[in-house]
């Protein structure tokens, strides 16, 4: 069993699942590399030992439980332990102008194929290892897009948006998140869920304002909180640029 801290990102081989990765592995985290596609794990693996990391790729498709568990077995034969937690991956899908209206059940289904349920296939099957560590932190990545508060304040920037599926989800994995702070709440680990910000990157056809290393920041704090630091939050980019606590 290392020594060292054991980090596992999901969706890490691009955007800020790669960010996330990088920045970890410079403050000396052993990163593992989750990722989908083994040749774009293997090339984001390589990518960031050049930079000094110590990474490993390793295959998982949130989706796939049977992919899931192997990657459990995986860190557990190799590492007997996990310490971080980043549940990144995520998509999005939308139908027409992406109206509810206009929402396709398959649509839906999918995006919380990735958003929502392989949150859960993923923490559940790790969650024996997070435990099995001194002090663990589960990263929730969620949005702004999934508060609530926000998407129903008309003063915010982002009331006008109308889409389902994508929010939905984020909502969804908000509530995932409390409920598994509220579960732990008497042992070492921490959940707390996410906000990068509007960030350019392949889910919203860079698009975004922030770049995915500024998105990388909100998890890579999260994931490295003090014993003495918060659980249960939903923490991150605020629309004035700063960094705080969001509405559920």
């Amino acid at each position: 069993m290392t020594n060292t801290t054991i980090a596992l990102v999901t969706g890490a081989t691009k955007g800020i699942g790669l960010a996330t990765a990088r920045r970890l592995g410079a403050l000396g985290r052993t990163v593992l590399v989750g990722a989908r596609d083994p040749e774009r794990g293997r090339a984001a693996e390589r990518a960031l030992r050049e930079g000094g990391a110590d990474a490993h790729a390793v295959p998982l498709d949130v989706t796939d439980e049977e992919s899931v568990a192997r990657a459990a077995k995986l860190v557990e034969e190799r590492y007997g332990r996990l310490d971080v937690l980043v549940n990144n991956a995520g998509i999005a899908r939308g139908d027409g102008t992406g109206r509810p209206s206009e929402t396709r059940l398959a649509t839906l289904r999918e995006v919380y194929e990735t958003n929502v349920f392989g949150v859960v296939a993923v923490t559940n099957a790790l969650l024996p290892l997070l435990l099995s560590a001194p002090s663990a932190r589960i990263v929730n990545v969620s949005s702004e897009v999934g508060s609530i508060g926000i998407m129903t304040d008309p003063a915010h920037p982002l009331f006008p948006v109308a889409s389902v599926a994508y929010p939905s989800s984020k909502t969804a994995l908000n509530m995932v998140t409390a409920m598994y702070a509220k579960e732990l709440r008497d042992s070492p680990v921490k959940v707390n869920g996410a906000n990068p910000g509007y960030c350019a990157t392949d889910l919203n056809h860079h698009n975004g304002f922030r770049t995915p290393e500024q998105g990388a920041e909100v998890s890579v704090h999260l994931a490295t909180l003090p014993d003495d630091g918060p659980t249960g939050l939903f923490w991150g980019h605020l629309a004035d640029g700063s960094y705080g606590v969001l509405p559920w």
